[in-house]
């Protein structure tokens, strides 16, 4: 359900979703969505003085999310211009072309075009593809990575790479894994950490105790890695 939470001169939208937990979780997605997971038991009051608590943090994720959409609506993907890719910031240089090519060379993302220097839209398009190819090979080798650590019987899940407005990765049932392409853009150690949280859900379909317990085994640092994920990378 979605509800409106006051707080002294500040008002905000959130959604509140009762589930099979005994804590209160709160997440702002980077189209600056505000969803609450809380019991099933939890009463409104309850809800909303943990907000309130979290007030400052709610802040700070609203503002620096709102910086990074108006950052990467600014992007006129021209030489000069900086990319995130699998966690290093690669500069963007743009020359001319018979065909369309896009290259790791010396540090820098190197885009051939034979479409103009400056048409963003085309070079936006071609860029875009060439990370949508790696993100084709990088992510299945990470999944054939984290998967053995389970020690799961079942055989390992087709891997689908879909954009998703809320999430990063997505669990559908015991066969198939859906990572979001822009994982690209994050370090390894973020996307490791996606996949892994998706696997976790093979077992425990619900963000249980029992849940992050085995997260925690099988990615001791998954806090301050998924922290680095959402501050960093989106």
């Amino acid at each position: 359900m979605t509800r409106l939470f006051r707080y002294g001169k500040y008002s905000y939208q959130y959604i509140l979703l009762k589930e099979d937990r005994k804590t209160i979780a709160l997440t702002v997605t980077p189209d600056l969505e505000i969803i609450v997971r809380s019991s099933q038991n939890a009463t409104i009051e309850k809800v909303e003085n943990f907000l309130k608590r979290k007030w400052v943090w709610l802040e700070k994720q609203l503002a620096y999310f709102q910086s990074v959409k108006k950052n990467s609506a600014g992007k006129e993907y021209v030489s000069g211009e900086s990319f995130y890719y699998l966690g290093r910031q690669y500069q963007l240089i743009i020359s001319r072309g018979s065909s369309t090519s896009v290259k790791l060379l010396r540090g820098k993302i190197t885009l051939e075009t034979n479409q103009g220097l400056r048409n963003g839209k085309a070079n936006k398009t071609i860029l875009n593809r060439w990370f949508a190819e790696r993100a084709g090979i990088i992510f299945p080798e990470r999944l054939e990575e984290v998967f053995p650590k389970f020690g799961y019987a079942c055989p390992m899940p087709s891997l689908e790479i879909k954009r998703m407005a809320k999430r990063w990765g997505s669990f559908l049932g015991k066969k198939k894994i859906v990572l979001h392409p822009g994982l690209v853009h994050a370090s390894k150690d973020c996307i490791d950490y996606v996949i892994a949280h998706e696997l976790c859900h093979f077992k425990y379909k619900n963000h249980t105790q029992a849940f992050y317990r085995l997260l925690g085994e099988k990615c001791p640092s998954w806090s301050s890695v998924k922290e680095k994920l959402e501050k960093k990378y989106l």
